[in-house]
């Protein structure tokens, strides 16, 4: 893995796959690490044509924590006082242009995942003259009358940060099984395995508590969506907890000739068996740019 300096940070990235083809960049969600992109989904990607290429967030794994600002008021942003927002999704959409810079990349395909694709979104409102395609997987728009929690998925995700090793990963292990999809469970070796390479590669709750903040003082994108003219691919299952359908459903509406693809079972995760579906249509979608 490598770092580029990107917006005044330090970006750590992979990639996969021949660079002289159309760059394919994913963008992960709220406290989660690049490596969420699993290897196998990367390379299958790659192998549609694609120079892929996913990064963590600032704040998150291996890329710059900023430790140096406040923590966030979590309370009070929610009551529509933002001061103590340290930054916001278009903060975060400008270190992914910067990753542009650093790597050459002029324009290229976005996929983002959960705040990942509240990133893409904002990127395509912000900088629609740097992108090709947008894929916005699990998202939603912003809107608070859309994409609502399940009250105990919300309470998963904003309990206290454990204090040992041993607690963390079985409270990661719990929060993956429940939010995840119910059509395709995964074991629980499997979870164990996934929560202690993400626990020892990096671990930063106060990032992801920035992170929230950012998504939370960021407000509806509804109406900038609109005014997106690229090619577009919502993708969101039927059974996510933590983000509703109905978020994938507004924001399919709101961007003009979006296609949507619900995906049956799926919760808030990518399980492995509709990777195939995914990797195609993000490549249908990507062709319509005629890159």
């Amino acid at each position: 893995m490598a770092r580029a300096q990107a917006n005044g940070l330090e970006l750590e990235y992979d990639t996969f796959g021949e660079p002289a083809d159309p760059p394919l960049v994913l963008v992960m969600g709220l406290g989660a690490q690049m490596i969420t992109w699993e290897d196998d989904f990367c390379e299958l990607l790659a192998g549609r044509g694609f120079f892929v290429v996913r990064y963590d967030n600032r704040d998150v794994g291996l890329s710059t924590w900023l430790d140096h600002l406040p923590a966030p008021d979590l309370a009070a942003l929610a009551a529509g006082d933002l001061t103590t927002a340290p930054y916001t999704l278009s903060d975060m959409a400008d270190d992914a242009v910067g990753l542009f810079d650093a790597l050459g990349i002029d324009r290229a395909h976005m996929v983002g995942a959960s705040m990942g694709g509240m990133i893409v979104q904002q990127l395509a409102i912000d900088h629609p003259d740097r992108l090709l395609s947008v894929t916005s997987i699990m998202s939603t728009t912003g809107d608070p009358a859309v994409g609502q929690a399940e009250p105990w998925a919300l309470a998963l995700l904003t309990r206290p940060p454990a204090s040992t090793r041993e607690q963390a990963l079985a409270d990661s292990v719990e929060g993956y099984r429940r939010l995840g999809s119910p059509g395709y469970p995964d074991d629980e070796a499997f979870l164990l395995a996934k929560a202690t390479v993400h626990y020892d590669r990096a671990r930063h709750p106060i990032g992801t508590l920035r992170h929230a903040a950012a998504v939370v003082a960021s407000g509806d994108r509804t109406a900038g969506l609109r005014s997106v003219r690229l090619p577009a691919l919502v993708i969101h299952g039927d059974a996510d907890p933590l983000i509703n359908v109905s978020g994938g459903k507004a924001t399919a509406e709101a961007i003009p000739g979006a296609e949507l693809l619900v995906v049956p079972g799926m919760g808030h995760n990518l399980p492995r068996a509709v990777w195939p579906e995914i990797a195609a249509a993000v490549a249908r979608v990507a062709s319509v740019a005629g890159q």
